[in-house]
């Protein structure tokens, strides 16, 4: 019991010390799960659980040093395939890229929470640099991924190899370029 006594106590301990700065990236995560659970999922789904894509989108913004990341991407993964497989949602590009940056969003915000005690006096250029680093990467992205669908509308079934082929070429050179930034150091 003492055991219990004592995480309630550093609980509460802890909700007196947060400062502003934690608290906002929480709350960025906790959006933009939401937000990507929301897109993902099909209405029909979330229409009988009012509560239950709140309170999951809530678990990684309380732990991102926990399951609970990879956990609500997995679900919002899920909830996509659900809607174009089991009840026949059209893929529509806009959708898409929402979910894809609600994703990734959420990832980057709770790798940053990771390394911030929920105390830390953060100087706000620190937030800003990585926010506009995540923004250049999603409009990169998305760039790239409308340029690759246009790619594939053009050709037909011939189109869609070659953006297989443009994607697996590009995430081999990324991952070059990582290995190269990794030994470099």
């Amino acid at each position: 019991m003492s055991a219990v006594v004592t995480r309630i106590h550093a609980a509460r301990r802890a909700m007196t010390r947060i400062t502003l700065l934690p608290l906002l990236l929480r709350a960025g995560i906790f959006l933009s799960a939401l937000v990507g659970l929301v897109l993902a999922f099909p209405v029909e789904v979330l229409r009988g659980q009012l509560l239950v894509a709140p309170v999951v989108a809530l678990l990684p913004a309380v732990g991102p040093r926990r399951i609970w990341p990879t956990v609500v991407a997995l679900l919002t993964v899920g909830g996509w395939v659900l809607a174009i497989d089991g009840y026949g949602r059209p893929v529509a590009l806009w959708r898409l890229l929402a979910v894809a940056a609600a994703l990734y969003l959420s990832h980057t915000l709770c790798a940053l929470v990771a390394v911030l005690p929920y105390d830390a006096v953060v100087d706000p250029v620190l937030v800003l640099r990585w926010l506009l680093r995540a923004v250049a990467v999603l409009l990169g992205t998305a760039v790239l991924g409308v340029l690759l669908v246009e790619l594939a509308g053009l050709g037909g079934e011939q189109g869609l190899q070659v953006v297989t082929v443009a994607g697996l070429v590009v995430a081999v050179l990324v991952t070059v370029f990582l290995g190269w930034l990794l030994r470099r150091r």
